[in-house]
């Protein structure tokens, strides 16, 4: 059966450009021709040596991460059910391949049966017989047309399905994980830093109280700093529920509770790098390998197949039926040369009308064909727009982040230069205030934006499919 062309729209780096697909590739049956050969983007950052396509989380240099999404592979139930699935696919496999060979059945029996000679005529007297027997039956449908052989081709296109499932599932435990991960760092960095600000705000309480005491300043100074310490200190809570969060969804992921995760998770840490694992020009061809694009591909190998096998059904069938056994009236003359039968019949059988039902069916695989199309070229859309939206995203993170560095910087300069003013008495107090603010917004800020970079680095891994190598 001729292979059939897929329609695919796709997104060009920046803009937006929509083509079709009309040519075949050598390497995978379908062309991206049309495809941006890369993302290309301005930006300084620098590759570094990657590790294997498929453990793209060891990019990040983290021994913990590394030991939490193996912990979750392994026992996460999604992937426990994906494996079962796969399981699922392989006996179906067989169970379609079962199909080449002959179904041969035993049997024995005792007959005992009366005729009533009435038939023959009134005054004709009924008689009996019995009679024993033990044979074996054969029947074999021969795969004259390839029948048989299609619905094998239908059930490997599935498995490869399962298969590109389990790794999708893989994929994406394997980048929840991650993502929760750099969110509770991000969280237990900001309670770090708050509680820092917030000894140094109790620093300038006692400033703003030795100044009133002294009779220097009024009472607003202290109002405006233990207003200032109060509202800081009121972050605290909602950061640490944050990073309960985020450890409680960890836990969920891979399989255990919390308790059992929490000793390790809340250990000393460095920060992961974020500005050595992106290159500029990531190839697009990377697409081919993400699983859901697999599996939409496997699938419609398989709608163009159940094609083929509704068309087969309106050629003849060949089957071959055969018999072979021993009969006799007496059990001790069952195996006596005059006991033994046999029969041997090939049947060719050839369906004319069937009100028109394989008609509809070869129309309803066509139309499962459709879909399918469909579906493939919604599912490499998406993929594309998922690797462009990753990429602009954490283009736009390292941007904030050196924005915020910048502003913390100077707010931090700011900030102790009104201490001393303040000091001296030669600036108000509300010249402090403002430059605690801005530091602290400023330093939650940077943490944020630096967080944004990692999960939006974890997402392009994802939306690729492994690391940003080329195959």
């Amino acid at each position: 059966m001729r292979k059939i062309f897929y329609a695919l729209t796709i997104l060009s780096g920046i803009g937006c450009a929509s083509t079709r697909i009309s040519a075949k590739d050598n390497s995978t049956g379908y062309l991206n021709e049309n495809m941006p050969a890369s993302w290309n983007y301005s930006t300084s950052v620098t590759a570094s040596e990657p590790p294997e396509d498929t453990d793209w989380w060891l990019n990040f240099d983290d021994l913990l991460l590394d030991s939490l999404i193996d912990e979750g592979l392994k026992n996460n139930y999604n992937v426990s059910m994906a494996v079962k699935r796969i399981n699922v696919a392989n006996i179906q496999v067989r169970q379609a391949m079962s199909g080449y060979y002959p179904t041969v059945g035993l049997s024995g029996a005792y007959n005992y049966s009366r005729n009533a000679g009435a038939i023959s005529g009134s005054s004709v007297p009924s008689s009996t017989s019995s009679h024993f027997s033990l044979g074996a039956k054969m029947n074999w449908e021969i795969d004259l047309f390839g029948k048989i052989a299609s619905q094998v081709k239908d059930k490997k296109s599935l498995l490869k399905v399962s298969k590109a499932d389990f790794d999708g599932a893989m994929l994406s435990i394997a980048a929840n994980i991650a993502t929760y991960y750099m969110n509770m760092r991000t969280f237990q960095e900001k309670i770090f830093v708050t509680k820092e600000h917030l000894a140094s705000q109790a620093k300038v309480v006692e400033i703003a109280k030795a100044r009133f005491e002294a009779g220097l300043v009024s009472k607003l100074d202290v109002t405006q700093a233990e207003s200032v310490y109060y509202s800081t200190e009121a972050q605290i809570p909602q950061l640490e529920t944050s990073l309960n969060e985020a450890v409680n969804a960890l836990a969920v992921l891979l399989g255990v509770y919390p308790d059992a995760i929490r000793p390790r998770l809340s250990a000393a840490f460095i920060p992961p790098q974020y500005r050595h694992l992106v290159a500029t020009g990531i190839p697009a061809d990377l697409l081919r390998r993400r699983p859901d694009i697999i599996a939409a591909e496997a699938q419609l190998e398989s709608y163009a197949t159940r094609i083929g096998i509704a068309k087969k059904d309106y050629l003849p069938n060949l089957s071959l039926e055969g018999t072979i056994g021993v009969a006799a009236h007496n059990a001790k003359d069952l195996f006596g040369k005059n006991s033994v039968e046999y029969s041997i019949t090939p049947t060719l059988s050839w369906t004319l009308f069937d009100g028109f039902s394989r008609k509809y069916a070869v129309q309803e695989a066509k139309e499962q064909l459709e879909e399918g199309i469909d579906n493939y070229n919604l599912t490499v859309l998406t993929a594309v727009n998922e690797v462009d939206n990753a990429m602009s995203s954490y283009l736009a993170s390292l941007q904030t982040m050196d924005s915020n560095s910048n502003g913390l910087k100077q707010s931090t300069e700011s900030f102790d230069l009104s201490v001393s003013l303040y000091k001296q008495g030669l600036t108000p107090f509300t010249n402090v205030v403002d430059a605690q603010i801005n530091t602290l917004t400023y330093a939650n800020s940077l943490i944020t934006a630096r967080g944004d970079a990692l999960v939006s680095l974890i997402n392009l891994y994802k939306a690729l499919g492994g690391s940003i190598t080329a195959q």
